[in-house]
């Protein structure tokens, strides 16, 4: 027989198995495209009443970690039992809830590329467990592809959780940008308001004699202030908006942050109270060695100078050795300290 009649055969068999490949592969593709629809419209549901999903094992399996996806999801991970007592874990919900009010202002087409959740650590441990989470709250960008990376793991730390801050980072993760919508504050301008009022009413009460504005110690007074509240990094808890003290995973509470490239709302006042007692100390030094002599020691008894500049000095030394041991802490390899390690 001859082996031409048969070439037909072949062709026809190998054309048929082609074509049964492309048929499985395009019904593979319609399968994965209505599951991926599936999970849009299931996303849309969820969070359709409170903006956001209350994630459990199995929502967090299907919904975020599973592909395919062409949706991001940033997660908060928190613990917000009255029995854990997380003030910072409440803080951060309200900054986070405020974000999710903000992104409802967004294009439609917006916030489907992006999807908010939250998982609770007293209700679902296990998806701690499962991304090696020790401590909250945490912030966790899931991207459609892919697994989470370095970046995609929120620095609250040294970024703060501030609203606006969050929506920053989501934009860089994810290029969804959402513009913060607060409600309006009137206790700054009730505060600015007293303060005037105060000072307004102060100087009638003392129209006939104000000298006291015209006393350098008065407005000495207002510089120190002003100056420790600057240097004391009041201003960068304004605008980064750092927690007040943050919960190790051992329950303890750090005061302190434990790089220089953050820091926490306590340490700012700790460093104020430590500048505020290194001036004071400046200050008693300079008054002693200034006064007349013979009159100060008429007028106060003998040996006040020699205490007050004791303790000026002690001041001086103890706090500045304070700062500079703080600041060793926080900038590994510096080299310098004095009494303190």
């Amino acid at each position: 027989m001859n082996l031409l009649y048969l070439l037909p055969i072949f062709y026809l068999l190998n054309s048929s198995e082609g074509l049964n490949s492309e048929i499985g592969s395009f019904k593979d593709e319609k399968s994965q495209a209505q599951s991926l629809q599936e999970r849009v419209e299931k996303m849309i549901q969820l969070t359709r009443r409170k903006g956001f999903v209350l994630l459990d094992s199995k929502t967090f399996k299907d919904l975020v970690r599973s592909n395919p996806r062409n949706y991001s999801v940033v997660v908060m991970f928190t613990a917000l039992s009255d029995s854990r007592g997380c003030i910072i874990c409440r803080q951060a919900s309200e900054e986070f809830y405020q974000l999710i009010i903000s992104s409802s202002h967004a294009p439609s087409m917006l916030t489907n590329r992006l999807f908010f959740g939250v998982v609770d650590y007293d209700e679902n441990s296990e998806i701690f467990q499962s991304l090696g989470l020790n401590s909250a709250p945490a912030f966790v960008h899931f991207p459609p592809k892919g697994k989470p990376k370095k970046r995609d793991h929120m620095d609250i730390q040294r970024l703060g959780f501030l609203s606006e801050v969050l929506a920053k980072w989501i934009a860089e993760r994810s290029d969804v940008y959402i513009r913060i919508y607060r409600g309006p504050n009137y206790v700054g301008t009730m505060v600015l308001i007293t303060c005037f009022g105060a000072a307004a009413v102060l100087i009638y009460l003392r129209r006939n004699n104000l000298e006291f504005l015209f006393n350098p110690n008065t407005w000495c007074s207002f510089a120190i202030l002003f100056v420790l509240f600057m240097i004391s990094g009041q201003m960068w808890n304004h605008i980064r908006g750092p927690p007040f003290v943050y919960y190790t995973q051992s329950g303890g509470v750090a005061y302190v942050h434990d790089s220089s490239q953050g820091q926490f709302v306590s340490e700012t006042y700790f460093v104020m109270m430590m500048y505020g007692l290194v001036i004071l100390g400046v200050i008693l030094l300079c008054e002693a060695g200034t006064l007349d002599g013979e009159k100060f020691v008429e007028a106060t008894g003998p040996g006040f100078r020699r205490i007050q500049v004791f303790f000026g000095l002690g001041l001086l030394v103890f706090f500045f050795s304070l700062i500079l041991s703080m600041f060793r802490s926080k900038a590994g390899g510096y080299p310098y300290r004095f009494l303190f390690r």
